[in-house]
């Protein structure tokens, strides 16, 4: 509770004050480009939480930086992700709880828990992780139900970082946090701002031009989630 309440002011306060630029753009989606990946076989069982058991409409999210001067590559960045998870989330109101039987990197298989302010937290699974590419899928108790991608590349002098999202709220009370207060919404940019400068950070880098949010949004009636793999 004491992280909550200081956590939440302190991220507030430097949201308000952050100076990276943020470019946001907002529209419809449509199948199959903003769907999710299939799940692999052998990691889909009845604690996963797909997009579609989910509440409310799909929405599929990119974060994206490009990052200039980098002394990292794409599979030396992806590394520190997959081995110091923690330290590209906001620390202030965000803790990571790595699963007893996990050692070294995230791989496949690997199960998590991002605590998070409120009555839930955010247990997740690593369902595919290579050495560019890390993606993790929501289990029972998450406030979304959906998947999340890390993924860097280098095209020329630019490292670029990204994270995407495709999720639904995955309760009506989140779906009111998440589209009518917007609550939810917001606090999931500013965690994966705050990711995207921290891989700038941890690159060595610096952002060439702040960070590209896009935000595309499919109806709720629409099926997202793809056969496994």
């Amino acid at each position: 509770m004491a992280r909550w309440l200081l956590g939440t002011a302190l991220v507030s306060w430097r949201y308000l004050w952050q100076i990276t630029p943020l470019h946001r753009s907002e529209c419809l989606g449509r199948v199959p480009d903003d769907t999710p990946p299939p799940l692999p076989a052998e990691l889909h069982d009845d604690r996963l939480q797909t997009a579609d058991e989910g509440v409310g409409s799909f929405y599929h999210r990119r974060f994206r930086v490009e990052i200039l001067d980098a002394v990292l590559g794409p599979g030396a960045l992806m590394r520190r992700v997959a081995g110091e998870f923690q330290r590209f989330v906001p620390s202030e109101v965000v803790g990571v709880r790595i699963g007893e039987q996990v050692s070294g990197p995230l791989k496949a298989g690997d199960e998590l828990v991002v605590e998070m302010p409120g009555p839930w937290d955010g247990p997740v699974r690593v369902v595919h992780a290579a050495d560019t590419c890390l993606r993790l899928a929501t289990l029972r108790g998450h406030l979304e139900a959906g998947q999340v991608e890390f993924h860097a590349a280098r095209d020329g002098d630019v490292l670029t970082f990204e994270v995407q999202a495709w999720a639904r709220p995955s309760t009506r009370l989140v779906r009111w946090l998440y589209s009518s207060v917007r609550l939810a919404k917001e606090a999931q940019l500013n965690m994966w701002v705050r990711c995207c400068r921290a891989a700038a950070r941890e690159a060595g880098g610096h952002p060439s031009n702040g960070v590209v949010i896009e935000t595309r949004q499919l109806p709720e009636d629409v099926r997202v989630q793809p056969d496994t793999a």
